[in-house]
């Protein structure tokens, strides 16, 4: 019952690693994929001090390794073997939802390691889960936004208030669809808040990006 938890920064993968933590699984290491400089995530686009400050506010350690889209599943099968030797994890946790090609594509990445995918949000209601996650201590702030809703979101909290304002314009609540992407400051479980700074807001490839300094 030992586990490493996909880690992406952002809320979901946060609430999928507190709810299997409440279901009795173990935490034992985060394992985050960078872009090819080893600069940020390849997914969120969150710099890597800032998720290792998030890895040290759970008292985790995080794994990262570089990689292009094109090389992803063949290098993260690689880092997975190669920390299921180092760490005694049998499962591996995803904070997806409801995308079955998503559930797929890990549960066949985590066999080939010899470790099982558990999927703590599988199939619960997008808006539930994210007022959920919010009535649970998990503080986030949206990082990333594709030109529906624009710069402006940038370093918004999601709030509840937050929440009925996507669903009022149509935006998925949890943006499973990339509508926006999402960085953990503080939760129940971190032994301290992250303290970020938005130093600036870039936009590139019809998508938001704020660029973030740890404080």
């Amino acid at each position: 019952m030992n586990f490493l938890c996909s880690w992406s920064g952002g809320k979901d993968s946060c609430f999928a690693f507190y709810r299997a933590v409440n279901l009795g699984y173990r935490p034992k290491v985060l394992l985050n994929v960078l872009n090819e400089l080893g600069e940020r995530s390849r997914s969120h686009g969150i710099p890597k001090n800032i998720l290792q400050a998030q890895a040290n506010a759970l008292g985790l350690p995080i794994h990262f390794f570089n990689s292009t889209w094109e090389d992803y599943e063949v290098n993260y099968i690689k880092k997975l073997i190669a920390l299921e030797g180092q760490y005694p994890i049998t499962h591996t946790v995803f904070g997806d939802i409801d995308i079955e090609s998503h559930r797929a594509w890990e549960e066949k990445v985590s066999k080939a390691a010899n470790l099982n995918a558990v999927l703590p949000l599988w199939q619960g209601k997008r808006s539930d889960l994210v007022l959920e996650m919010i009535d649970s201590g998990i503080e986030a702030i949206i990082v990333s936004c594709n030109e529906d809703l624009g710069p402006d979101y940038l370093g918004r909290v999601v709030s509840k208030a937050l929440v009925k304002e996507l669903e009022d314009k149509g935006v998925d609540a949890c943006g499973e669809n990339g509508e926006f992407h999402t960085l953990v400051v503080n939760a129940p479980f971190f032994k301290s808040k992250i303290n970020i700074e938005i130093l600036e807001k870039q936009y590139n490839g019809n998508y938001n990006f704020a660029l973030l300094k740890l404080l």
